[in-house]
C-alpha cells in the first residue's frame, strides 16, 4: 500500500494588492506584526508575572540571561529602533549591555511594556507602502558607523528581533513552570487583527 500525499490549494488572496514600490512588505504585514507583537506580549508579561522576583531574575543561561533581563533588552530594542523609525525618546540605557537594566524594577518593566506596545501599533497604523520602500539612515552604536538600508528591511528585521527575543523568554518561562500562551500567528484573537 503506498502513501498518498495529501493534496494541497494554491491559496488566491482575494484582496486588493497594495503598492509597495520596491518594498518587500506592505503596510498590513507591519500592522499584523506590531498587534501580534502586543498579542504576545501581554501573555509572556502575565506568565511571568506568576513568578517571584527571584524566578524572573535567575540566570537561565539565554543570552542575555534571565527572563527579565531578555525583556529588558526586548524593551530597549523597541525603544531604539521606534526612535529611529518615528522619531521617539531613545531608551535610557546607553547601549546593547546596559539595556538588560533598561527598567530598574518589575512593576516599572510591565507598565512600560504595556504602555509602549501601542505606540508601535499607532506607528505601524501610519506605515504607506511608499514610505516602506525608501531608505532610512542612522549612527549604529552596536557597529560604531553610519548605516543605511531600505526601511522595509529594517522593519521586517525590527519583527525578526522581537520574536526571536520573546521565543528565547517563552522558552525560560516554560522551563520555570509558567505557562504562556499560543504563539501561532493564526490563532491571533480577532480584536488584535488590524
Amino acid at each position: 500500500m503506498r502513501n498518498e500525499r495529501p493534496q494541497t490549494h494554491n491559496a488566491r488572496p482575494e484582496s486588493k494588492a497594495v503598492e509597495t514600490g520596491d518594498a518587500m512588505i506592505g503596510p498590513e504585514h507591519a500592522r499584523t506584526m506590531a498587534r501580534y507583537n502586543q498579542w504576545q506580549n501581554e501573555s509572556l508579561y502575565r506568565a511571568a508575572d506568576a513568578l517571584t522576583d527571584v524566578e524572573r531574575a535567575a540566570d537561565r543561561g539565554a543570552f542575555f540571561g534571565s527572563i527579565q533581563a531578555t525583556l529588558n533588552h526586548l524593551l530597549w530594542g523597541d525603544r531604539i529602533w521606534m526612535s529611529r523609525f518615528a522619531g521617539l525618546p531613545k531608551p535610557s540605557a546607553p547601549n546593547i549591555p546596559a539595556s538588560v537594566g533598561e527598567c530598574g524594577d518589575w512593576e516599572t518593566l510591565k507598565r512600560t511594556r504595556a504602555e509602549f506596545d501601542p505606540r508601535i501599533v499607532a506607528w505601524a497604523d501610519s506605515l504607506t507602502g511608499q514610505g516602506l520602500a525608501g531608505n532610512l539612515s542612522w549612527f549604529s552604536g552596536s557597529v560604531r558607523r553610519d548605516v543605511t538600508r531600505p526601511l522595509w528591511m529594517l522593519v521586517t528585521h525590527f519583527f525578526n528581533h522581537q520574536t526571536h527575543h520573546r521565543g528565547q523568554v517563552h522558552a525560560m518561562l516554560t522551563a520555570a513552570g509558567a505557562k504562556p500562551g499560543d504563539t501561532d500567528l493564526f490563532l491571533m484573537p480577532e480584536e488584535y487583527w488590524p
